[in-house]
């Protein structure tokens, strides 16, 4: 999959988002976003690294700390 196809992923989502909204103006649409798009990365990515942190982390091009803090987040560990 290439970044453009990911691109028109998030831009018919977002469009559809819209539509359901309508007219009723968004809030909060970047938190929710970032939150939406951000678990099934972490998921996906921890997966392929078979769990290593250290090697998502280098994946994902953050710190080992942020990632640990990020799964904490989405409850993906304990």
């Amino acid at each position: 999959m290439s970044k453009k196809h990911i691109e028109e992923c998030v831009r018919t989502s977002l469009e559809g988002y819209f539509k359901d909204l309508r007219g009723t103006e968004p809030d909060g649409m970047h938190e929710m976003f970032v939150r939406a798009v951000e678990k099934p990365l972490l998921e996906v990515v921890m997966e392929h690294a078979e769990n290593n942190q250290s090697k998502a982390a280098q994946w994902l091009g953050l710190n080992r700390n942020t990632l640990r803090k990020k799964l904490l987040e989405h409850k993906l560990i304990s």
